[in-house]
């Protein structure tokens, strides 16, 4: 073989390992650009569904959960609870929950999926406060007709046990219920509504 086939031969041989170096070289250069391009985890987890386990909600029990930075309550109401629930319709703004702060499976006298469980964001729409679970029934600071429900420290706002507003406080809406599913019976995900299409 002469000289001048071996200069060539190896030419090529330093030209391909130096252009395979350069790719994979400017391909490490690429990856923290393209990476930068994707929404952080935290930018992900701020809107992803969020899974609570219920097993071990007692009844009149509340658990509360995160979801995008909001407070969301999950409430086991006893059957005395949902019985004290029509008692209250005509002290309240919207009993039936005309005003779409619910998804349209929640839009019944519960606003619920399951009438037991009631499932709403813990912000008081008044002010943005976070109310207080008051489940106790006729206490002296409440009134004599106080059924059990949520309680506005801010500015007094009153809520029953299905999250509607009563008449006559500063909030002017019910408290909203965010989309849900039940993955199984001790497991809901909120955030979701397993509705498809």
């Amino acid at each position: 073989m002469s000289e001048q086939a071996v200069n060539t031969t190896r030419r090529r041989v330093l030209v391909a390992a130096t252009g395979v170096v350069g790719a994979v070289g400017a391909g490490f250069a690429l990856v923290p650009f393209v990476a930068s391009m994707n929404p952080s985890a935290r930018a992900r987890a701020a809107g992803a569904p969020v899974e609570a386990d219920i097993a071990n909600l007692e009844p009149g029990g509340l658990l509360r959960v995160k979801w995008r930075g909001k407070p969301v309550w999950i409430v086991h109401r006893t059957p005395e609870m949902l019985a004290s629930l029509s008692r209250n319709d005509r002290n309240l703004v919207d009993p039936t929950s005309e005003v779409a702060q619910q998804p349209e499976y929640c839009r019944n006298a519960t606003r619920s999926i399951k009438p037991v469980y009631l499932v709403a964001i813990g912000i008081c729409t008044h002010l943005g406060c976070s109310p207080i679970y008051r489940p106790e029934v006729a206490p002296d600071d409440m009134g004599p007709d106080w059924t059990g429900g949520f309680f506005c420290p801010c500015h007094g706002s009153r809520f029953d046990l299905a999250a509607r507003v009563f008449k006559n406080v500063p909030a002017p809406t019910n408290l909203v219920i965010p989309k849900h599913t039940y993955l199984d019976e001790t497991t809901l995900l909120i955030g979701e509504d397993g509705l498809r299409g």
